[in-house]
């Protein structure tokens, strides 16, 4: 999907950020190390808190980014301690979508108070429910990359990579420091709708591609796809209309637009079922389907979607 046009919000004096920042990484897969990386790349202080076998390669040799404009070692600090986040003036919040609050929790004794906690997720209400459980400042960011794990310390760049973030004291300051990184960035007065959007495109792709353990490309080649992906995108409008989020008149073409700019992507929940972990299904197509249900909408086809997943994923847990 083209980034859309937003106004940008001054900043003020009072709504600054320290340079060079220390920033946080939680939840370091894929798409917090695409960030992350650029942003230490711009010689700021990065601690990628995740997973034992990850930490333990960027310790010892530093993040590869592999991008298509670069490949190269960055050094980074690494740790599989939430503590980690002591002392961070930026956060970037990129774990599951199920393991919002309790993550955020797991933060809460440890992260400074001024600390502003960007949230890096797919789905429509991570921030929301992230400010149930942190005092701290937290904004939402829609985001627009096509990354995946090539390997223990090992982040490949497929394609994209830009920001929307929503309005906030100081979202304008953070945007600067991620143009500045080479991170193209906009802050919205209408994030809840780029939302909705990225969770029409999610909804679209991601259970298709994991059930089929296919690209994008490849994907939308297949047999009666491209239909079932426009029944899929049609529920998704239904019901992001009873919510009163008004879709960009373009998305049926943003859809079909996806496979074209990200022919070799994969989606995370293809990724994720590929490595035998849980998904995020049920805050992809199962939400439109919780959403569809208070609303009287029918949704059968992201229900079938959600069901063919959840039984994927019970098969690998048996």
């Amino acid at each position: 999907m083209p980034l859309p046009r937003f106004d940008h919000h001054p900043m003020s004096q009072s709504a600054t950020l320290p340079t060079p920042l220390q920033v946080a990484v939680v939840g370091a897969g894929a798409v917090g190390c695409y960030y992350g990386g650029m942003l230490a790349r711009a010689g700021h202080a990065v601690t990628l808190i995740g997973r034992p076998q990850h930490v333990d390669a960027v310790n010892a040799q530093g993040l590869r980014m592999q991008t298509l404009s670069f490949d190269e070692l960055v050094r980074v600090q690494a740790s599989t301690d939430p503590a980690a986040v002591a002392g961070a003036d930026l956060v970037l919040f990129s774990v599951k979508s199920p393991d919002t609050e309790a993550t955020g929790r797991q933060l809460l004794a440890h992260l400074p108070a001024q600390a502003l906690v960007l949230t890096l997720q797919n789905g429509v209400d991570n921030a929301e429910r992230l400010r149930t459980v942190l005092p701290q400042e937290v904004a939402a960011a829609v985001v627009y990359v096509a990354t995946e794990m090539a390997g223990p310390g090992h982040m490949r760049h497929h394609g994209r990579g830009e920001l929307v973030i929503e309005p906030g004291p100081r979202s304008a300051a953070l945007a600067e420091v991620l143009r500045a990184a080479g991170v193209p960035t906009e802050v919205s007065d209408d994030a809840r709708t780029a939302l909705w959007s990225k969770l029409v495109l999610n909804c679209a792709y991601n259970a298709l591609s994991a059930i089929a353990q296919l690209p994008y490309g490849r994907l939308v080649q297949g047999a009666g796809v491209p239909q079932v992906m426009a029944d899929l995108v049609a529920e998704c409008l239904a019901v992001a209309g009873a919510e009163g989020v008004a879709l960009p008149a373009d998305i049926h073409q943003a859809v079909e637009r996806l496979a074209r700019t990200m022919p070799t992507q994969s989606s995370s929940t293809a990724q994720d079922l590929a490595r035998g972990k849980p998904t995020e299904i049920d805050h992809l197509n199962g939400l439109v389907v919780r959403r569809g249900e208070a609303r009287g909408i029918a949704t059968p086809v992201n229900r079938a979607m959600w069901a063919l997943v959840k039984l994927l994923e019970q098969t690998q847990q048996r």
